[in-house]
């Protein structure tokens, strides 16, 4: 087992990642340069944090957390535009929100855990 498996966050990610990308696969009304951004930047979270993982560097590591992060907050806009365009419910809205809201906090702790 690969260290970057055993994180709780990498399981968040994955299952978020799961939903955003069946949903946008069958999505037929969305903008497909929207479509597009919304899986590389939802990818980009997972990856980022896994290449995050491998580096020995503190420096390394806090980079690919931020780029992670970054990711994130890109994914949290698209939601937003997409809902407020309503081409997604509440419901998924919310579950997707709240999943990126979570996986903010827990880079941004895994971030600055690196410097103790």
């Amino acid at each position: 087992m690969f260290d970057f498996e055993k994180l709780e966050l990498y399981k968040i990610l994955k299952g978020q990642n799961l939903k955003v990308l069946t949903f946008l696969n069958k999505v037929e009304n969305i903008d497909k340069h929207i479509v597009d951004q919304w899986k590389r930047a939802s990818l980009s979270i997972l990856t980022n944090l896994v290449e995050g993982t491998a580096h020995m560097s503190a420096n390394d590591k806090k980079n690919f957390y931020i780029m992670a992060r970054g990711s994130v907050f890109e994914c949290t806009a698209l939601l937003d535009l997409v809902h407020e365009m309503k081409l997604v419910d509440d419901v998924f809205y919310e579950d997707i929100y709240l999943g990126y809201e979570q996986c903010s906090k827990m880079l941004l702790a895994m971030y600055r855990s690196i410097d103790r």
